[in-house]
């Protein structure tokens, strides 16, 4: 039997209890994996003095495969996001997260099958801010109107949107590529390119290039973002891979997850040359830490899709289908996979742990 060493960062709020929920069924798979349990976000700032100590890195960059629970990222202020500096730091520069309806789950729509790529590293998610009323912003701001010859208010802000040609390529490639390997037939290029003309234009052009060497294989075709949003609502079965810069490509997946029912099933992979990463897309839920009460399934399908990115497909198969069953049956579910969110009949995480694995062990 093959040995593996995986990097698991619990996270924080409910994290420590979803990874629980992992290691349990990994181990009821069969599988001999040592799990490198290292902090990240909260906790780490309690013990270490900082959300990401450099310990997490160098475990990942070991390892090469890492599955991380939710981390809580302070909106406005406070420390910069764990989840974007990780795949800054670890060049993990596709962001894979595949929306797929599980019967049983409550949704408008029954037949959702669709995979986001989303560029990881470049457009307004690089992190480049200017803070208003600083010396920089205001340099900043005496240099754009130079060379645009356009005004900004003194009292602005500014993020700046990097899209390079190496960036849209490899993330265009990266689709198709997916696409090939996975019998998926089109790949869609989602951006704004008839207002952004030099960054979203440049990032359409490079996408048009690379199709062509798809040719007569893979179908393709572009959107404009905001159409696309309405195609999505409107005709979902009409799409099959979509390739998008990073803020859109965050944007478009939660809207997809909400065709499927909600963050709660909803996966992600980020994956770069040689390393990837594993994440549930949806928050920490810190009112629920230590409640015994989130559902486990958007981290055991995020661990699903690591087994197949390790080739251990057999592995990977057994557990999607024992989530799949647990779900249907609707018996041993968490309250909000239930039809009514008061049912009493609704279970924990743990127990709900308990019946994926006694389908395992069938």
């Amino acid at each position: 039997m093959k040995k593996y060493r995986i990097t698991l960062i619990p996270g924080d709020g409910t994290g420590p209890e979803l990874a629980e929920s992992v290691k349990r069924c990994v181990a009821a798979l069969g599988l001999d994996i040592t799990w490198d349990e290292v902090d990240a976000g909260l906790s780490a700032i309690e013990k270490y003095k900082t959300p990401l100590p450099e310990s997490v890195i160098e475990s990942v960059k070991k390892n090469k495969i890492a599955l991380k629970g939710p981390i809580t990222t302070p909106v406005g202020t406070g420390f910069r996001s764990v989840n974007v500096e990780l795949r800054k730091r670890l060049d993990l520069y596709a962001c894979l997260r595949p929306c797929k309806s599980y019967k049983g789950v409550r949704s408008r729509y029954s037949d959702i099958d669709l995979v986001i790529v989303r560029e990881n590293t470049e457009d307004l998610y690089a992190g480049i801010e200017f803070q208003k009323g600083t010396k920089d912003v205001h340099t900043l701001i005496e240099l754009i109107e130079a060379l645009s010859k356009k005004k900004i208010r003194e009292d602005s802000a500014i993020s700046i949107k990097p899209i390079s040609v190496e960036g849209s390529r490899r993330i265009v490639k990266f689709a198709f590529e997916y696409a090939l390997a996975n019998n998926r037939k089109k790949v869609t290029a989602v951006h704004k390119a008839n207002i952004m003309k030099f960054t979203d234009g440049l990032f359409l052009e490079v996408a048009r290039e690379v199709a062509k060497s798809y040719e007569g294989r893979i179908a393709f075709e572009d959107r404009i973002v905001d159409n696309m949003c309405m195609q999505l609502v409107q005709k979902p079965e009409d799409y099959d891979v979509l390739v998008l810069p990073n803020l859109y490509g965050d944007i478009i997946s939660d809207l997809c997850a909400g065709l499927i029912g909600g963050l709660g099933i909803a996966p992600g992979g980020n994956i770069g040359t040689d390393i990837a990463l594993f994440e549930p897309t949806h928050g920490s839920a810190p009112k629920y830490k230590g409640l015994n009460k989130v559902n486990p399934v958007a981290i055991l399908l995020s661990c699903v899709m690591m087994l197949k990115y390790m080739g251990e497909e057999k592995a990977s198969a057994r557990l999607e289908k024992a989530v799949a069953l647990v779900i249907a049956e609707g018996k041993s579910v968490t309250y909000d996979l239930k039809m009514d969110r008061n049912d009493p009949t609704a279970v924990g995480t743990r127990q709900m742990t308990d019946a994926i694995i006694a389908k395992l062990e069938k």
